[in-house]
């Protein structure tokens, strides 16, 4: 029997490892967004100072593992066998729960998922007891730590407005302070920010992270003979009095002396601080259990008891994690947050909904952002009537933005500047230290998103243009976070009752799953990732002259040609093998075809701003008489792809024998007819666009003769009006994109490119 359980504490050791790598992946976010947001760094830089963070935070971390082991469930109504059930089932749930949200890019609360883990296992486990002793639900009450739990998830979840709020108050005040134009304004005021948020970080991470070690209560010499929590308590207004001058002197000797910009150690210092602050208060959520696991078992096995017979009241007393097994664990946070694909995922997210510019919204607005939106636009209306004109006068002046460096493309433009990931950074990582200092497990990622959605708020990043999509944005990852508390409570009691009723063959079951859910959700991910990083983007024209901007919008034609001529071989291919896979992930590939080309028509505006006053009639008309027809050419392909799908998923008629030869023909010719347009917008040969026009006419020819077979077919054969109908739409929506692709092709034939050669045309530009 101890080799089984022995095995239980080996598998725990194993999915704790797993669940490290997990959970990094999604609560990188935490701590790199803000940095990677406003790009004062570099990458490899922030990383190093990530992991120096990660490192030290892990050493100081062990206070709160007492979550894990009394937090939630009272560890002296369990059994030992009943307890390494519901932390088998704890790990595995969250593994499994974590894996997918990192999957599709979405960041959700480690802590949350942890927390209502332990809750659904210790429930079923306690009701299974229940029932076996005929004893009352009300009972239920003597087996969960109620009074903490509910603490801690109320805690959780009041972090959510509290972060919002705070950040927002703050942001505000701080471009209030010191405004856009911040670089210009006083060194001493910069001087005296970076001295204040410094000296929260290095009271707050420091010293409540110090009270917060193992080293807390030891005595020091130095100090006096005293503990080095009782000096910090005596001394604490002194210190912090201290510690600001000298913070402020600092800053301004960096401002003035050095000529270094106190803002971007602000950053660095925040982050370092963040990533301190994320593995101290979340290592418990990776290793917490299965540490406690362990020394379940080594108590256990010293009481010479059975596993039903032994009680877990030991869990309740107060036990140190092994120092090395939390720098292991640390190590492999660093490990993995160097490595992690997954990571950049979930951090796309975070950076997208607080982007200052203009950026791709990846969701869609609903009815709830709608209401949020027009409520706040009202409320705002009736605050500006009770505010003084001159007040608004100074808040909008305060609010003017300075114009984007056009000479920085815009996708190597900083999300945000470095005011608002100062204030990300700081009061974030107050907030988290507070928690962590009580030995609340305050959820990291709802900290940290929410402070940078009231920072983006407060600072007007959620424009009239913008606003429905990003508080769209914010809804759905919330309702993500609460569909994780329901999941997480539901899937672990499940697993919960699995391990109890079918012991050691329910184990080796869900230890397969896992590993076939992880191995195949890897391989997707990465699957997903080749795509994207083959798959050639549309670029932003960033040219100021009508010869940069036909350039630059000929790498865009030949990249859309590419995707179309995929595009449209899926369809074929798709019609012909009636294979409806290829058809749905097709409409897929067309959505994001669409997407990208969003971007391009929301940078019109921007487009015509940077012009150059000679260029701007003739480059404009032609920037956009050329978006006009790649979305006439995207819409076609939509259409066509929307109906293809239909006709088989709905099991109508299939294509005939001629039918599927005659479009097999088609692909041929299409190849061809694409193939052309790539190497000529490649190369910029603009004459080889007479070319095109020939193979043009024969396809059209091509086209009439499969129009006018299948009308003899239809009066001739017993034909299916569905299927007939179907062939019909493909060779018209055909001759309908390649229309739209020679008017296209004359754009760059006529009275704009016939002025330009190639030769002409600057390519750095």
């Amino acid at each position: 029997m101890q080799d089984y359980y022995l095995i239980l504490v080996i598998i725990l050791g194993i999915l704790a490892i797993a669940d490290l790598m997990v959970g990094v992946s999604n609560d990188a976010v935490n701590f790199l967004n803000s940095a990677i947001g406003s790009k004062v760094v570099s990458f490899k830089t922030l990383m190093i100072i990530a992991s120096l963070g990660v490192a030290f935070g892990a050493m100081s971390s062990s206070g709160m593992m007492e979550v894990a082991r009394k937090g939630i469930f009272n560890p002296e109504m369990f059994i030992f066998s009943e307890i390494m059930i519901i932390f088998l089932a704890v790990m595995i749930t969250d593994i499994l729960l974590l894996d997918v949200f990192n999957s599709y890019g979405l960041p959700t609360s480690t802590t949350v998922s942890i927390v209502f883990e332990l809750l659904g296992a210790a429930v079923i486990i306690s009701l299974i007891k229940i029932s076996n002793i005929d004893d009352s639900v009300i009972d239920l009450a003597n087996y969960i730590n109620t009074s903490k739990a509910t603490q801690i998830i109320l805690g959780i979840f009041l972090s959510v407005v509290i972060a919002f709020s705070i950040g927002a108050l703050v942001q505000f005040i701080s471009r209030l302070i010191l405004s856009f134009n911040f670089q210009n304004r006083s060194k001493w005021l910069g001087s005296f920010f970076g001295g204040i948020a410094i000296t929260s970080i290095f009271y707050f991470i420091i010293i409540k992270g110090l009270k917060g070690s193992p080293y807390s209560s030891s005595k020091f010499e130095l100090l006096g003979n005293e503990t080095l929590s009782n000096f910090l308590d005596n001394n604490l207004l002194l210190i912090i009095l201290i510690s600001s001058i000298i913070w402020i002197l600092i800053s301004h000797f960096i401002n003035t002396i050095l000529k270094f910009s106190i803002y971007t150690i602000v950053i660095c210092a925040g982050t370092f601080a963040l990533a301190l602050a994320f593995a101290g208060n979340d290592l418990v959520n990776f290793i917490g259990v299965p540490i406690a696991g362990y020394q379940s078992f080594t108590a256990w096995v010293d009481s010479g008891l059975g596993p039903d017979n032994y009680t877990m009241e030991i869990l309740s007393e107060k036990v140190a994690a092994p120092t090395e097994i939390l720098l292991g664990a640390g190590a492999i946070m660093i490990v993995t947050l160097w490595t992690s694909s997954k990571a950049k995922s979930v951090i796309k997210t975070s950076i997208d909904l607080s982007n200052q510019e203009e950026t791709i919204e990846r969701f869609k607005p609903n009815f709830i952002s709608r209401f949020l939106v027009k409520s706040s636009s009202n409320i705002q209306s009736r605050i500006l009537k009770i505010i003084p004109e001159h007040s608004q006068r100074f808040i909008s002046k305060q609010y003017i933005k300075p114009k984007p460096n056009t000479l920085i493309l815009k996708k190597d433009r900083p999300a945000f500047d470095e005011i608002r990931a100062s204030v990300n950074l700081v009061v974030a990582a107050i907030l988290i230290s507070i928690a962590t200092s009580y030995k609340l497990p305050l959820s990291t990622t709802y900290v940290t998103f929410m402070v940078a959605m009231g920072t983006s708020l407060a600072d007007k990043a959620w424009g009239s243009d913008s606003a429905v999509y990003r508080v769209a944005g914010v809804i759905n990852v919330i309702g993500g976070w609460l569909l994780t508390a329901l999941i997480a409570f539901i899937a672990s009691g499940f697993i919960a009752a699995l391990l109890y009723y079918l012991g050691q063959y329910g184990l080796y079951m869900l230890v397969i799953i896992v590993g076939v859910i992880l191995t195949k959700n890897y391989f997707a991910h990465k699957i997903r990732r080749q795509k994207e990083l083959q798959e050639e983007k549309f670029e932003t024209i960033e040219s100021k002259s009508i010869k940069g901007v036909i350039y630059e919008s000929s790498k865009n034609i030949s990249k859309f040609s590419k995707r179309t001529n995929k595009s449209i071989l899926k369809i074929l291919e798709g019609t012909s093998s009636q294979n409806l896979n290829t058809l749905k992930e097709n409409n897929k590939f067309v959505e994001k075809i669409n997407n990208d080309l969003e971007v391009l028509k929301n940078d019109v505006f921007y487009f015509i701003k940077k012009l150059d006053k000679l260029s701007i009639d003739s480059a404009s008309q032609f920037h956009m008489s050329v978006l006009e027809e790649l979305e006439n050419i995207t819409d076609s392909i939509s259409s066509l792809s929307k109906i293809t799908f239909k006709h088989f998923n709905n099991n109508h008629r299939n294509l005939t024998f001629n039918q599927t030869r005659e479009l097999k023909e088609l692909e041929d010719e299409l190849k061809e007819f694409f193939d052309l347009i790539i190497t000529t917008f490649d190369s910029n040969n603009y004459s080889d666009i007479k070319l095109i026009f020939n193979i043009k006419e024969l396809l059209t020819s091509s086209l009439n003769k499969k129009i006018k077979s299948q009308i003899a077919r239809t009066r001739e054969e017993d034909s299916s009006p569905k299927n007939t109908r179907l062939y019909f739409e493909i060779l018209k929506k055909t001759e309908t994109i390649i229309s739209h692709y020679i008017q296209l092709l004359e754009l760059y034939s006529d009275k704009y490119v016939e002025k330009v050669s190639p030769t002409q045309i600057d390519e750095q530009e």
